[in-house]
């Protein structure tokens, strides 16, 4: 397998009686926004977790920036961060106290952990709530914490998974706007959603898993081929159409 920031071949994974995933293969890249579409229930959620080493494959094999997930996953962790919708910021801990918590998990030195704290707050505009509860702040306040404690320790792969699901208008498109500029910091952003708009809009290329198999893979402007919108297409592909 070819040194991608992340590398998924042939990847099989059981959970109970279901098959979840039936061999599925892609590659992302640094310095662009990968897209993992499908319904509900397709596999991209199991897809992230197994990248991210929360469960270990049945078959295949998953490497990040070259370490596979079996093998080294200890080395994997340090090199990505997460994001998904439920959200799951501690609500007694303060959004400060949240991020400086998952910097140390993330064996940031205690000696780099203010300044790193200190920066990721200031980037992500948090200083009016940092000392707040987080059971006290908005859906949007506690996304940008979530973010926060993920990109704390500077991951080169970031993992967004349905991050803006419970989120308003407005901290949906900050949301958004944070994964094109850490795209253009030369990190590798993989998307996960079935919301085609964003996904047009975001993704430099994608791939659409229905029913735990890889239907579509290539640029967003290729797998959307002749149809007006990727909507059409995906509808399509998934044995859909309106």
């Amino acid at each position: 397998m070819s040194q991608a920031a992340v590398a998924v071949e042939r990847l099989e994974k059981t959970l109970g009686k279901n098959k979840v995933l039936r061999g599925i293969s892609f590659q992302a890249q640094p310095g662009e926004i990968f897209g993992l579409l499908g319904p509900n229930g397709a596999g991209k959620t199991t897809t992230l977790r197994l990248v991210s080493t929360l469960l270990s494959p049945d078959g295949g094999m998953v490497e990040v920036l070259g370490f596979d997930t079996r093998k080294a996953p200890e080395e994997v962790r340090r090199r990505i961060g997460v994001v998904t919708a439920d959200i799951g910021v501690y609500p007694r801990l303060s959004a400060r106290e949240n991020i400086a918590y998952f910097a140390q998990l993330s064996e940031v030195p205690s000696l780099d952990l203010k300044r790193r704290v200190d920066a990721v707050i200031d980037r992500l505009d948090i200083d009016s709530f940092a000392n707040q509860r987080a059971e006290s702040l908005s859906s949007g306040q506690k996304q940008k914490v979530a973010i926060a404690r993920a990109i704390v320790h500077d991951p080169p792969v970031l993992m967004f998974d349905e991050p803006t699901s419970n989120l308003d208008v407005l901290a949906s498109r900050e949301v958004r706007e944070f994964m094109v500029e850490s795209k253009e910091r030369g990190k590798c952003v993989i998307f996960s959603t079935h919301v085609m708009h964003d996904a047009e809009r975001l993704c430099d290329r994608i791939t659409i898993l229905h029913e735990g198999q890889v239907v579509a893979s290539g640029s967003t402007a290729e797998v959307r081929g002749g149809k007006p919108e990727l909507e059409d297409a995906f509808l399509e592909l998934v044995g859909a159409n309106p």
